[in-house]
Parts: C-alpha cells; sequence; structure tokens
C-alpha cells in the first residue's frame, strides 16, 4: 500500500504563488507516474498535472501550462507542485494521485489541500 498526504494550501491573493507538497510513503518502489488533480467546488475532479518517475517527463494541463510546475528533483518521496501567477479560477481542493507500473488507473490518493484564490 502506498499512503499520500498533501499540505501547503491555504488562501493567497491573485497573483500570489504557493507550493504545495506530497508526501508519499509504504511501498513507493512501484509507482510510475505521480500526477495532480483539483476539485472547484461545484465541479468534478480534474486533472492539472503529472510526472514519470523513470524521466522526469512533465505534462500539464493547458489552463495551467506555464503557471505551474512539478520540480523535477525528490519525485521518489516528496512530489511538489509550484503555482505561480494564481487566479479565483484556481480555487480548488487540490489532490495528489499516483499509479503503479503497468496501471491505467490512479490508485492511490491524498485527502487533498484547500487552495483559495481571493480578487
Amino acid at each position: 500500500q502506498v499512503q499520500l498526504v498533501e499540505s501547503g494550501g491555504g488562501l493567497v491573493q491573485v497573483g500570489g504563488s504557493l507550493r504545495l507538497s506530497c508526501a508519499a510513503s509504504g511501498r513507493t518502489n512501484r509507482l510510475a507516474t505521480r500526477a495532480w488533480f483539483r476539485q472547484a467546488p461545484d465541479k468534478e475532479r480534474a486533472f492539472v498535472a503529472r510526472i514519470i518517475r523513470s524521466d522526469g517527463n512533465t505534462y500539464y494541463n493547458d489552463s495551467v501550462k506555464g503557471r505551474f510546475t512539478i520540480p523535477r528533483d525528490n519525485v521518489k518521496n516528496t512530489m511538489y507542485l509550484q503555482m505561480n501567477s494564481l487566479n479565483p479560477e484556481d480555487t480548488a481542493v487540490y489532490y495528489c494521485a499516483a499509479r503503479e507500473i503497468f496501471k491505467d488507473n490512479y490508485d492511490y490518493w491524498g485527502p487533498g489541500t484547500q487552495v483559495t484564490v481571493s480578487s
């Protein structure tokens, strides 16, 4: 089993920055992909960004491209999401997720951390 815990959420003003963390514990050696999702009020959970552990390749949703970054170092245990130029549309609960090698679905999820951007 794998346990994921997010931290770093909070209240920030428009244009500000936050850095989210996702700490992984347990059997992390089989994790192939780590990702961030978010769920805004009254909306479905949406993909934000992901990183491939083996080669560090990253992929971002168009809505955050150029503003959000997953640093490629230290992905083994703790994954980060650097969020810059935040706007009210970024307000959501942010979840980290992970999936094992050869798996299509994200089987592991954290409890989430709230990010609120005030205007």
